[in-house]
């Protein structure tokens, strides 16, 4: 029997050019509601995020907690990948619909308390659920799409959901700022709570039936009780100063994800599916691609320092260009989907990575100049990184989802796209800071802001190089293993 090509193996992540469907069709009537629901979870986790950021300081000013403020992103971040690691068993027990309601209703409601915050103690409270919704959203956009949509549109649906990260960019510095210069902060997260109760009412368009005995999967507490010390324990290393105490969390976090895999490979129904596991399955080299390009977009959050330390920017000209590696990412999505086709996909899947490291390393060559065309070097550097996670995000996220016909198993590889980003975000953060902080110690007396974007942008450039490896081996030919492996029940 001749050797098949994984492009087209049911379980090797490919997808059917000759079926692609079209924008038009995609936001027919018939979809319309759907994809708007699919969107609006991702983007009003994006807003959110930079909104936050934006109006955070105002809020300090008038509440207090300037000691926690490191702590309002940190707690958002670890509530909301605790809960998309549970995507796929919520779904299993109340349906899209349902899902989607508890998934709004937390926002609303985290939104809500932060709103009324007296104290920061309270806000922290308020933040905390705000993130077991936000990652309920997040993560059933790449769930749901596949019980909503026909696949042909999965590819594009993907890449419309996720370039709502481009306008939370936009979109959500804008609103926040408008808020805080009005002496109204708490208009930013009334705004949440109004979007949100109104994204309900699209709900009725999404399915409401369960998958058939998927509701008595048991949470596998082990799992994620390892996998989440992990996050914590980076998490808390990114908003630490000094570089000895963060480096050590950094290698217990190590510790803790080994642990992690150890224990969920044997568990009888684990957080991951079981494929990510099988010798020859590229599930996990598909996982490893997606986090290579989630941590590279975490860059962007220090940029804006960069500018107006190094080139002396103005702060708003500063943002943009922290915003240019979002605007290359969403726009390289929305692009990548229209003209990437069949076997097309698996070279944009190994280039996408390779393109974001040349950004990168670009920036970083790049700082030497500190004005004039050196800047607008700056902004075309981010920009084509940029563009590197976008035109390779939508496919390698379509891989995943498509890795299987087994419903059970591809809704727990779908849930798991959004799982691997938050996590990848989370060790991102903790990554740059980290860097930042040595290259900050490195060029100590001389250009310290040079050196630290330096250590920055080099060292995501070489991880970068690490995505390029791991997309090569999730899209190599070879048989792939028909039976995923035995686990075993923990004793």
């Amino acid at each position: 029997m001749p050797e098949q090509d994984p492009s087209s193996h049911p379980d090797s992540g490919g997808s059917d050019s000759a079926t692609s469907g079209t924008w038009r069709e995609l936001f027919d009537r018939g979809h319309r509601a759907a994809v708007t629901v699919f969107a609006g979870g991702i983007a009003v986790f994006a807003i959110n995020t930079y909104l936050t950021a934006a109006s955070l300081p105002s809020a300090v000013a008038e509440i207090g907690g300037q000691r926690l403020y490191a702590w309002v992103m940190t707690v958002f971040l670890i509530t909301s990948v605790f809960s998309s690691m549970l995507v796929a068993r919520t779904l299993s027990r109340w349906g899209a619909r349902g899902a989607y309601l508890l998934g709004f209703g937390l926002f609303a409601l985290g939104s809500f308390v932060c709103a009324i915050s007296p104290v920061m103690a309270v806000m922290l409270v308020g933040r905390g659920v705000q993130g077991l919704g936000g990652g309920l959203l997040t993560g059933l956009s790449f769930a749901v799409i596949r019980v909503a949509l026909p696949e042909r549109l999965w590819v594009r649906a993907v890449g419309f959901a996720s370039a709502m990260w481009g306008v939370g960019n936009l979109i959500g510095p804008v609103l926040g700022g408008f808020f805080a210069q009005i002496g109204f902060w708490r208009g930013s997260f009334w705004l949440l709570v109004i979007v949100a109760t109104l994204m309900t009412g699209l709900l009725r368009a999404l399915p409401t039936r369960r998958r058939d005995g998927a509701g008595a999967e048991s949470v596998p507490w082990a799992s994620l009780a390892w996998l989440v010390g992990a996050t914590v324990a980076v998490s808390v290393a990114g908003v630490i100063d000094g570089i000895r105490v963060p480096l050590t969390l950094v290698a217990l976090a190590g510790g803790l994800a080994v642990v992690f895999v150890a224990v969920d490979r044997r568990t009888s129904n684990g957080l991951f599916p079981r494929l990510t596991y099988a010798r020859r399955n590229p599930l996990k080299w598909i996982y490893v691609s997606i986090a290579v390009l989630a941590v590279g977009s975490t860059a962007e959050a220090f940029i804006p320092l960069f500018g107006q330390q190094i080139a002396g920017m103005d702060p708003l000209v500063a943002g943009m260009l922290g915003a240019a590696l979002s605007w290359g990412w969403s726009s390289a999505q929305l692009v990548s989907t229209t003209w990437v086709h069949g076997s097309a996909t698996a070279v944009v899947r190994v280039v996408g990575p390779a393109i974001l490291g040349v950004g990168l390393a670009g920036y970083g060559i790049l700082q030497f100049v500190s004005s004039g065309i050196g800047v607008a070097g700056w902004f075309v550097a981010l920009f084509i990184a940029g563009t590197g996670i976008g035109m390779a995000f939508p496919h390698i996220a379509t891989a995943a989802m498509t890795i299987t016909r087994d419903d059970t198993e591809a809704a727990r590889a779908s849930a798991g796209v959004n799982t691997v980003q938050m996590i990848a975000n989370a060790v991102g953060s903790a990554m740059a800071g980290l860097l930042v902080s040595v290259g900050a110690t490195v060029g100590a007396g001389a250009e310290p802001y040079v050196t630290s974007a330096r250590f920055l942008t080099f060292g995501f450039a070489t991880l970068a190089g690490v995505g390029v490896l791991a997309a090569v081996a999730s899209v190599r030919p070879g048989p792939v293993s028909p039976t995923p492996p035995r686990r075993r029940s923990p004793r």
